[in-house]
Parts: C-alpha cells; sequence; structure tokens
C-alpha cells in the first residue's frame, strides 16, 4: 500500500512501474480510523486537538482556520464546503469564543450559535461545521479533481474508473467531471473514454 494524494496518483503510479492501469477506483472522504481517533482532530463525538489534516505533515490545520480566519471566510468555508444554513451565526460565535483549542470547544460553538428547535433530526449539529473545516483543511475538492485528472491520464484505453463518493459536493464534482470529460470528445486513440 502507498500513501500519498489523488493529485500525486500519476507519480506515484510511475514510481511503483504502473505505465497504464486496466481500472482505478477512488474512495473518497475520511477513513474510520481516522474518525476513530481522536487525536486526529476530526469528530466531535470525543474531545481531541483541533486538527483534522488527513496527512499529518501538512500545515494548515483546522486550529488555523478556526482560530485565525474572519468571519467572512469562515463564514464561506461553512457555506461552501459544509452547505451549512447557519454559516454567518455560527462563523460569528466561533469567533467570539476564540481561542478554541479542542473539537469540544468547536462544537459547543456550533451548538450555541444553532438555535435548539433548529437541529437536525438526522444528524449531529455540528456535522456540516466539521465537513468544511475539514474540507478546506484538506483541499479536498481540489484533490479530488486533481486524481480525477491524473487518473484519466493513467488508464489505458477502454481503461474503467469508479468513484466512491460520501457526501454530495463530491458527488457533483466526480458528476461534473464525467459529464464533461465524456462529451463532444474526438479523442486520440490512447484515451480511456
Amino acid at each position: 500500500m502507498v500513501h500519498g494524494r489523488f493529485s500525486e496518483l500519476g507519480s506515484i503510479a510511475a514510481d511503483n512501474g504502473f505505465r497504464q492501469a486496466d481500472s482505478i477506483l477512488f474512495d473518497f472522504g475520511i477513513s474510520s480510523n481516522q474518525v476513530d481517533d481522536p487525536e486526529r482532530g476530526f469528530s466531535f463525538r470525543a474531545e481531541g486537538p483541533l486538527d483534522m489534516r488527513m496527512d499529518p505533515n501538512s500545515t494548515l490545520t483546522a486550529s488555523q482556520i478556526v482560530n485565525e480566519y474572519d468571519v467572512a471566510e469562515l463564514e464561506r468555508i461553512l457555506r461552501e464546503y459544509g452547505e451549512e444554513r447557519w454559516a454567518r451565526r455560527i462563523a460569528q460565535f466561533v469567533v467570539a469564543r476564540r481561542p478554541l483549542r479542542t473539537t469540544r470547544d468547536l462544537a459547543q460553538a456550533v451548538e450555541a450559535a444553532i438555535p435548539r428547535r433548529a437541529w437536525p433530526r438526522d444528524i449531529n449539529v455540528a456535522t456540516r461545521t466539521f465537513q468544511g473545516i475539514r474540507i478546506a483543511v484538506n483541499d479536498e475538492l481540489g484533490e479530488i479533481e486533481s486524481g480525477l485528472r491524473a487518473a484519466l491520464s493513467t488508464l489505458k484505453p477502454g481503461g474503467r474508473m469508479a468513484t466512491i463518493s460520501f457526501h454530495s459536493l463530491e458527488d457533483r464534482l466526480v458528476k461534473s467531471f464525467f459529464n464533461v470529460e465524456s462529451k463532444d470528445c474526438i479523442c486520440p486513440p490512447q484515451q480511456p473514454v
């Protein structure tokens, strides 16, 4: 097994002797191992540091976003990546409660920001906020798009690509990519479309 970013797929394949692949399967999102380890800071279920980095060697952490970004940028992240309708109010509460040090601190800020009657019934009230911040920390959508492009170059003609997506942002990105790449292609014979 090789660990790396989706955007590194081409170089990882080349470094490991794969010129072209018959098939590629992407499983987007975080693993249960990452969520279950409180020290990784992905979950509101157990107290841990505000980290959320998939790659511990990356520099940007959830703590930096939560404690350094202004209200407008926090709101954008929560609205765009978390699809959170309470994004502005949550961003305001987060900024007002700084410094936030733990996942519990962040979850409590979200709980305080959203009126109890508006809490979702099907997911934890902090789910969308954690998703938005995690996506920003890891540039997940950029990585997915880069990975899909790298996969297209790595597949042999007639090859297959499959994806497993966890949430609607990933799903829309993948569908859009496949839609664009399969239309009006006067493709070279080596293109796996």
